[in-house]
């Protein structure tokens, strides 16, 4: 099989921000999406009936809505497109008492009682996974960055891997699931790995092993189409980028733009490296499990390990060191703003961190999680 890989400008980037509908009141999951999809439309005279706004999009339950942005040159441009598709969504949820936030889980509504939305490809996933496409009921960020040569995509997927831990520490924010504190961070992380083809991606050596492995899976049956591979981190061909989709859904605007921006900094450097004739280190995959695993566990208190030698930091650490060392690319790009945002998450808390925080304030009343989230997604970060 051969796969071609589409033409596209070096660190460009696209955002996908999923977000969650509830009722304004008891914080409850709405399934109302087919109703806010359809006010969305209407305010856009230019789009038939069943056109798809090009920006908010269905997904696999009628509790959410995902924004999608263009191909945007800067992080500040992602920004922009994010806010405005947004409000487009608020104009029709602010009416019918519906609220919007973005976790990597529901606190407390039974995964089990949420309606998928009605699409082949949504049914057939239900059909084939059964007990656990039901419980689905998660919400994520994922970030596309433009790569300029197909040679590249590899080696900077695997330079990706490497930070797996730091992704999911920043933005682990699933701690509650089904009304109980799973003593995780991320619980998504560790749900969402159980579809066939989730999870952590294999690596290989040259794009011939990937095409070779793709052909496997349309010869037995496990895909019908390239985006059934849902890989943590994957090659997107038909766009010509690598999409980052290691994240949890992220509270803020200001946080998903200090996630775009480390993404884009890394593969930028990853590309830069590969310019100057350089490579991209790897680890043993057992090193990356386990650091997946541990980020999921312990969020921004996991050591993680470094490198194929064993050696061992505490994340939040490597992160200040990381964030240094990218200052130059961000300035290049014109990020600098958001990838210091990062150091925001670090000193205020992830997303598990003020969930947990903001239930021992309310005695482990969970509607007081999803308000705080519904607050932070309307008005910005709480300290």
């Amino acid at each position: 099989m051969k796969i071609d890989f589409a033409s596209s400008r070096q660190s460009t980037l696209g955002v996908e921000w999923e977000l969650a509908l509830v009722n304004a009141e008891t914080g409850e999951l709405a399934s109302v999406a087919s109703e806010v999809l359809r006010g969305v439309a209407a305010r856009h005279p230019e789009l038939n009936e069943d056109d798809e706004h090009p920006h908010i999009k269905q997904e696999l339950l009628l509790n959410t809505v995902e924004l999608v942005t263009g191909i945007c040159e800067t992080v500040a441009q992602a920004k922009a497109d994010l806010s405005s598709s947004l409000a487009a969504v608020r104009e029709v949820t602010d009416p019918m008492g519906v609220e919007i936030f973005c976790a990597g889980s529901h606190p407390f509504s039974p995964p089990q009682l949420q309606p998928v939305t009605d699409k082949a490809r949504y049914a057939k996933l239900i059909d084939r996974t059964q007990w656990w496409g039901r419980q689905m009921v998660i919400y994520g960020v994922h970030v596309h960055v433009g790569l300029d040569s197909r040679d590249k995509v590899l080696p900077v997927l695997d330079g990706l891997v490497n930070y797996f831990p730091h992704f999911q520490a920043l933005s682990a924010s699933s701690p509650f699931w089904g009304g109980e504190d799973t003593g995780y961070a991320s619980h998504r992380a560790l749900m969402f790995q159980q579809l066939p083809t989730a999870g952590l991606p294999f690596q290989f050596s040259t794009w011939a092993e990937y095409e070779s492995y793709v052909q496997d899976m349309f010869t037995t049956g496990v895909i019908d189409t390239l985006s059934e591979i849902r890989w943590d981190i994957r090659p997107v061909p038909n766009l010509g980028t690598i999409e980052m989709r290691i994240c949890d859904g992220l509270a803020t605007l200001e946080e998903v733009g200090a996630i775009a921006a480390l993404t884009q900094c890394l593969v930028d450097e990853f590309s830069t490296t590969l310019d100057n004739g350089g490579t991209i280190p790897t680890m043993p995959p057992w090193h990356i499990q386990e650091n997946k695993w541990r980020a999921a566990r312990y969020g921004l208190d996991a050591i993680i390990i470094l490198d194929a030698q064993g050696n061992e930091q505490l994340v939040t650490e490597h992160l200040l060191e990381t964030l240094n060392r990218l200052e130059p690319v961000a300035a290049k790009l014109g990020c600098s703003d958001e990838l210091a945002d990062v150091e925001k998450i670090i000193s205020r808390g992830a997303g598990y961190q003020r969930q947990r925080r903001v239930a021992a304030e309310h005695g482990g009343d969970l509607r007081a999680v999803v308000l705080d989230l519904v607050n932070q997604m309307r008005n910005g970060p709480t300290s």
